[in-house]
């Protein structure tokens, strides 16, 4: 870890820089710098709406509208350098018959010409359609949609889960797939991009070699935005984000790379990869950011069926104990103090676990919660210690706080490991018998590892070793979840390939959570 000392200094340098940025991004709106008034384009020689649209972050009278203006169209007009208006509709109906909102934003070239507008005064658990105008050009129409009263007694939700997406690795077939169910929702629990390349079978290219500017960041969100079926994704429904790893550098935890940068350098890149990240995603940030901290995590209610509480468990963890990967415990992992979340997003999340009385309450993380430790041919336990499995005091703290404060239904959505996994979560993994407290999803990658396959023998060997684990499979795809006071249902949906496009869809398996019975079944 880098000292205090050289921390705080480097936090200071950046500083005022970014002190512009708070007011405005803490309400998703544009920043004002000094380039005088914002040019009204009249017209423009080609459609700048080749990144589509995105919806975000809904409420129950509000939901952030996106969209990114294309560089090349604006440099070719003689707007690269400039801030330009750019205008909104918001209607109930798609065709846009009537107009019941409608705006104007501020793109500027500090933000990579990207608008967030956070529409407000909207009616609860109503579905909106919206479109982008400038310069003559009309962008595809998006679907929003905003959240029930907190208070509402909401029958059913319908929400999809998805992360870990190497553009390299094949298409987002999935992704077309999710379209054409118009959920209430769509998650996308990180991995959005890869900041570098993997494996050799490869069947897109990125741009470049491993990624460290602004500008190559944006780059590469421009590869993976410009996939036809991850904009009509984005487009079919509001999305809720948070970031894993790959956004910035492979298994990186708070100011430290995976090679060797130096905590200065790194947190250098970090501001380059969390701005990028903000002009590219539909979120509305709680607090804004300053240098290279950017607080993500916050609570989202849908009525009184579900609470949801999006994590960050990147950028305030301890490193890696034992030298990352799969490795035998050492003094380092036994350490009690050790921290995946940061002191101030634990206090968050417990603090709001403590009053919570959603029916379900919904943690949108990275990495899985459940034990998940293999054996080596010595019979020595190998604990995963990128993972939960890495931080198991406090992981042990988060699972007698939901015991202790009876949290009602807590469900753990999760990504990150490219595979699909089902599992209760209890207050002692290894005691057969003890207490379940709570149910965690786990959803495999959209392209992340290829086509996949149903079962490895890597996979059937950790479940075995793990009997809270309930399920496994290798495919790609993603899972599809409907909600009720009853019952949650997750439906594992994957595709045979995505090494070529037109892979079907179809149900692997579907298991359940009731209501008040922790843990999971199969349906």
């Amino acid at each position: 870890m880098t000292s205090f000392y050289s921390r705080r200094k480097f936090l200071k340098k950046y500083a005022e820089l970014f002190s512009v940025l708070l007011p405005s991004l803490a309400l998703g709106g544009i920043t004002p710098f000094a380039h005088g008034a914002s040019k009204r384009v009249s017209t423009l020689s080609d459609n700048p709406f080749t990144l589509g649209v995105a919806s975000g972050d809904p409420t129950s009278d509000a939901v952030i509208l996106w969209t990114r203006l294309a560089h090349e169209v604006l440099r070719d007009n003689n707007f690269g350098e400039q801030a330009v208006q750019v205008d909104y509709e918001l209607s109930e109906s798609s065709n846009f018959q009537k107009i019941i909102r409608s705006g104007s934003i501020v793109a500027t070239p500090e933000l990579g010409h990207s608008v967030h507008a956070d529409v407000r005064g909207l009616k609860p658990d109503q579905t909106y359609y919206y479109r982008w105008h400038i310069g003559g050009a009309t962008s595809q129409t998006g679907r929003a949609k905003t959240a029930p009263l907190a208070s509402a007694s909401k029958q059913e939700f319908r929400l999809a889960f998805a992360s870990c997406q190497q553009f390299e690795h094949g298409y987002f077939t999935a992704y077309e797939h999710m379209a054409e169910e118009n959920f209430d929702l769509i998650i996308h629990l990180g991995d959005y991009i890869y900041e570098r390349s993997w494996g050799s079978n490869l069947i897109r290219n990125h741009e470049g070699p491993e990624i460290k500017t602004l500008q190559d960041y944006r780059n590469r969100y421009n590869t993976y935005k410009s996939d036809p079926d991850i904009k009509a994704a984005h487009a079919s429904a509001p999305w809720v984000v948070t970031w894993d790893d790959h956004e910035v550098d492979n298994n990186y935890a708070a100011d430290i790379a995976e090679d060797d940068q130096t905590p200065e350098q790194f947190l250098s890149r970090r501001i380059n990869a969390y701005q990028a990240w903000y002009e590219f995603m539909p979120i509305r940030l709680p607090v804004g950011r300053q240098g290279p901290d950017m607080p993500i995590f916050r609570k989202l209610r849908f009525g009184n069926l579900m609470e949801m509480y999006v994590l960050d468990t990147r950028q305030y963890r301890d490193d890696q104990a034992c030298g990352d990967g799969r490795q035998i415990s050492c003094r380092e992992h036994k350490d009690p103090s050790r921290t995946a979340l940061g002191q101030a997003q634990k206090k968050w999340l417990f603090d709001n676990l403590s009053t919570a009385d959603a029916t379900w309450n919904v943690f949108a993380q990275q990495i899985m919660m459940a034990s998940l430790r293999g054996i080596n041919e010595e019979g020595d336990q190998l604990w995963p210690m990128d993972l939960w499995d890495g931080y198991p005091g406090e992981r042990q703290q988060i699972l007698e706080y939901l015991n202790s404060t009876s949290t009602p239904n807590p469900i753990v959505l999760t990504g990150d490991i490219h595979s699909n996994w089902v599992a209760d979560l209890k207050l002692d993994f290894d005691q057969r018998n003890s207490k379940i407290v709570g149910s965690e999803y786990i959803g495999t990658s959209i392209s992340s590892g290829g086509d996949g396959q149903d079962l490895t023998e890597y996979g059937e060997n950790l479940l075995s070793n793990n009997p809270h684990v309930k399920f496994y499979n290798a495919n790609r795809g993603y899972v599809a979840a409907t909600l009720t006071p009853e019952l949650w249902r997750a439906d594992y949906k994957v595709v045979p390939y995505i090494t070529r496009k037109g892979a079907p869809i179809n149900i692997r398996k579907t298991f359940v959570t009731e209501a008040g019975r922790p843990g999971v079944q199969e349906a």
